[in-house]
């Protein structure tokens, strides 16, 4: 092996994983969590409907929202010219679940059987109101472009167990409920000011989910393993003389495109899937792109300990006919989630994959537009909405934080958006806190300049 790597050490390049590294001292602790995936439900999810059910709303049903509960918060220009708000129950009914009996929606039949899983937050909060800042305020922990995104950050403190693969891998599906969603655009899964190898890699539907991966044809792999040991051979003599730390990570780039040439293929054939496993995550499964699809590949890039994975299903913006729309919605998403999870639970996984089912922010309990007209739906709520989470280091069976009557205001441990992201880090082993980087001038963190805390009271 030693004379073998001394006369053809471009073998020996080929092989040897040259994986991004996590930070000196990190985790700072003993992480529950290996690795997340991030279900993003894009578009406003609405927690009145699917999660937070409560009397008054059917007592109220058709009336005025009251004044003193409506107060004189912003409301985005799509109805704050309405003459009149009123209260629009559930849509649907919902039942009792777990040994907590939280309420969940029936549109949800699969995740009310997760209940003993979950941990429910019911009292999110943003301070941004419309699309897109609120989804970068999510994904990245501030509402301006330019800011690393979460999994980013986890890529950049902790590496990767799996040289094959990036650490941090997202997928797009399009729902049926609003289509087309809101635009999901690459630099949610940005770096930022974070090295370049640490942004995500997107994976597209169809034969080339990765673009530019496959040689051009008439190129076989020898070749494309010399040009490359030649263009690393150059661009670390480029690296020496400016010292543009960039340059490496371009070295980096072209070798683990190298690697998920083999790996991609095996990743996304899923043949060797059993009938059983496929017909858990429903019929959508075998259309490449879907929901479905997307939540299969995920439990198969966390079985490879890809670090993070975050889906992003866009339809959620019920602005109107919502009584049409959000039924397909959650057609869409609650087989292919529950066997997520199920599957994660079968093969071990769930103890340290950490599950995060979010949204960017909740929808209005009144009317948008005329009270029991078909177009009727519900406008964009920030003040409070629900999210869920389980797996590695949060409490299944688990409800926190409350809304009022109305589902309007919180009323009991609100948690906002930088504490969530707090939360995850610590699952993670890391303290938000001490997870710093030099940009501008300042030591900027994920949770930003702000107070932020860990919610210790869902943590296990």
């Amino acid at each position: 092996m030693a004379l073998g790597s001394l006369m053809s050490p471009e073998l020996l390049r080929a092989q040897a994983p040259k994986p991004v590294g996590g930070l000196p001292g990190l985790p700072h602790f003993a992480p529950k969590a290996k690795r997340v995936v991030c279900l993003f439900q894009s578009g406003g999810l609405s927690h009145v409907d699917l999660f937070d059910d409560k009397p008054m709303l059917h007592e109220h049903a058709g009336k005025e929202i009251p004044a003193s509960v409506k107060g004189a918060q912003r409301l985005t220009g799509m109805t704050s010219g309405q003459s009149s708000y009123p209260i629009v129950p559930p849509l649907k009914p919902g039942k009792r679940c777990g040994q907590h009996g939280t309420w969940i929606s029936d549109l949800l039949p699969g995740i009310q059987t997760l209940a003993d899983d979950i941990c429910i937050v019911k009292s999110l909060n943003t301070e941004a109101i419309n699309h897109d800042p609120a989804i970068t305020y999510m994904n990245t922990g501030n509402q301006q472009p330019g800011y690393a995104s979460i999994g980013a950050w986890v890529s950049y403190g902790l590496g990767s167990e799996n040289e094959n693969l990036p650490a941090f891998i997202a997928m797009v599906s399009q729902g049926t409920g609003k289509n087309p969603g809101q635009p999901i655009f690459s630099r949610l899964w940005g770096s930022g000011f974070l090295p370049s190898s640490h942004q995500g890699v997107g994976l597209r539907p169809g034969a080339n989910p990765v673009l530019y991966l496959q040689n051009p044809p008439g190129v076989e792999p020898d070749q494309r393993r010399h040009f490359l040991d030649d263009l690393a051979e150059l661009n670390e003599m480029r690296a020496k003389e400016l010292g543009d730390p960039e340059t490496t990570t371009r070295i980096h780039a072209y070798e683990m495109a190298y690697r998920m040439q083999t790996s991609v293929p095996e990743l996304t054939d899923v043949r060797g899937e059993s009938a059983q496993t496929l017909e858990a995550y429903g019929p959508e499964v075998q259309r490449p792109g879907s929901y479905a699809s997307n939540c299969l590949l995920a439990r198969r890039l966390l079985e490879r300990d890809v670090r993070y994975v975050q889906l992003y299903h866009r339809g959620w913006d019920q602005h109107i006919a919502i009584a049409k729309q959000l039924p397909n919605q959650c057609r869409d998403i609650d087989q292919p989630t529950t066997a997520l999870v199920n599957d994660l639970k079968r093969l071990g996984m769930l103890e340290d994959t950490l599950v995060v089912f979010a949204t960017e922010f909740g929808r209005t309990v009144f009317s948008q537009g005329k009270l029991g007209d078909p177009g009727m739906g519900r406008d964009h709520h920030g003040r409070s909405f629900t999210v869920w989470l389980a797996g590695g280091g949060i409490r299944g069976g688990v409800e926190y934080g409350a809304t009022d009557d109305f589902c309007y205001n919180i009323t009991e441990n609100p948690v906002h958006l930088r504490d969530l992201h707090a939360t995850i880090l610590h699952c993670l082993g890391i303290d938000h806190s001490r997870f710093t980087t030099k940009f501008r001038g300042l030591n900027t963190r994920l949770t930003g300049v702000e107070e932020s805390h860990v919610v210790k009271d869902i943590l296990s």
